[in-house]
C-alpha cells in the first residue's frame, strides 16, 4: 500500500476567509486615507481606532487562509500525518485506538470557538471522550481519531476513504516504527524567543514602533502643519495637516508585523534561519528609518 492523501474541503473556507480578509484590508486602507486628511479631533480618533481594530485580526485570518491552503491528512502503513499550517501531528498507526465518524457519538460534539468553514480549530471537552482537538474544516465531514493522548477531530473530503485506507494499513502492518510528533505554532515562537538575537530584534522593533506612535500622537496636537513634500515649481515646502504624520507609525507597524510573521515562517528550518534573522533585522531598521523620517519632517521649517 502506498501513501494516501486526503485533503480537507477547502473551497468554501478559502472563499469566506478571503472575503473577511479583503473586507478588513479595505477598512484599513479607507481608515488610513481618512487619517491623512482628517484634522485632530473626534473624527481623527474614530478613524484611528477603526483602522487599528480592523488591522489587528488581519494576521489571524491570513494565517488561517495559509493553514487551510496547506492543510492535509496523509496516511501510510506507518503513520497518519496531519498538517495544518504550522501545526503538525504525526501519529503512528499503532497508537490509533479507533477511527469513526462523529455521527456515531451518543452526545454530539461541541464545535470550537469561531466555527467558520475552513477553520474548526481548538480544544473542547466531550462528556464521553474527554478532551478533543479539532483540526478540521467542514462540520459535516468530521472524523474522530482516538489515541492514548487525546481524540483528534479531522474532516477529510472523503472520510470513508480514509477509514478504509486506515483499515487496510492496519491489516498489512507497519513497515518501520515511527515516533509520535506534535508541533504547535506557539512552539515556533517560543523556540525563536530562546535566541538572544531574535529577542533583541523583536523587542527593538516593538519599542521603536511604540515610540513612533507615542511621539506622533504628541506632535499632532502641538504642531498644526508639517512639510511632507516640495513643490517643484516654486521650490517651497508644501504643508499638510500634522495628522498625516500617522501615516508613518501605521505603515511601520504593518511592515513590522509582516516581517515578524515572515521570519517565523522561515525560522522553522535550520537552513533558513539566517534568512529569518535578516528579515527581522530589516524590520527593525525599517522602523528606525520611519522614526528618523518623522524627526526630519518636524525639524524642517515651514
Amino acid at each position: 500500500m502506498n501513501t494516501g492523501l486526503f485533503p480537507p474541503p477547502k473551497q468554501r473556507g478559502l472563499l469566506i476567509h478571503g472575503i473577511i480578509l479583503l473586507t478588513l484590508s479595505v477598512v484599513v486602507v479607507v481608515g488610513f486615507i481618512q487619517l491623512t486628511s482628517a484634522d485632530v479631533g473626534p473624527a481623527f480618533l474614530i478613524w484611528l481606532l477603526v483602522s487599528l481594530a480592523a488591522f489587528v485580526p488581519i494576521p489571524f485570518f491570513a494565517y488561517r487562509i495559509f493553514a487551510l491552503y496547506r492543510g492535509s491528512y496523509e496516511i501510510d502503513r506507518d503513520s497518519l500525518a496531519i498538517r495544518w499550517g504550522l501545526r503538525v501531528e504525526d501519529i503512528p498507526l499503532s497508537e490509533i485506538e479507533w477511527m469513526r465518524p462523529a455521527e456515531d457519538l451518543t452526545h454530539p460534539l461541541t464545535l470550537p470557538a469561531m466555527p467558520l468553514p475552513g477553520a474548526l480549530l481548538g480544544l473542547r471537552r466531550h462528556p464521553d471522550l474527554g478532551v478533543v482537538e479539532f483540526i478540521a474544516a467542514d462540520p459535516k465531514k468530521l472524523l474522530l481519531i482516538a489515541t492514548a493522548k487525546r481524540v483528534f477531530v479531522i474532516s477529510p473530503e472523503n472520510p470513508a476513504g480514509l477509514t478504509q485506507t486506515f483499515a487496510r494499513a492496519t491489516e498489512l502492518g507497519s513497515l518501520a516504527p515511527t515516533e509520535a510528533k506534535s508541533v504547535y505554532p506557539s512552539f515556533i515562537v517560543s523556540q525563536a524567543w530562546e535566541s538572544g538575537m531574535a529577542r533583541y530584534l523583536w523587542l527593538s522593533a516593538l519599542f521603536l514602533n511604540i515610540g513612533l506612535f507615542v511621539w506622533s500622537s504628541l506632535i499632532i496636537p502641538t504642531t498644526p502643519e508639517v512639510a511632507l513634500a516640495v513643490q517643484a515649481s516654486e521650490s517651497t515646502f508644501q504643508t499638510v495637516p500634522s495628522s498625516q504624520l500617522m501615516i508613518f507609525p501605521v505603515a511601520s507597524l504593518l511592515l513590522a508585523v509582516a516581517g515578524w510573521i515572515a521570519g517565523l515562517y522561515f525560522y522553522r528550518w535550520d537552513r533558513e534561519r539566517t534568512l529569518a534573522f535578516i528579515i527581522w533585522g530589516s524590520s527593525t531598521i525599517t522602523s528606525l528609518l520611519f522614526l528618523l523620517a518623522v524627526l526630519f519632517i518636524i525639524t524642517t521649517p515651514v
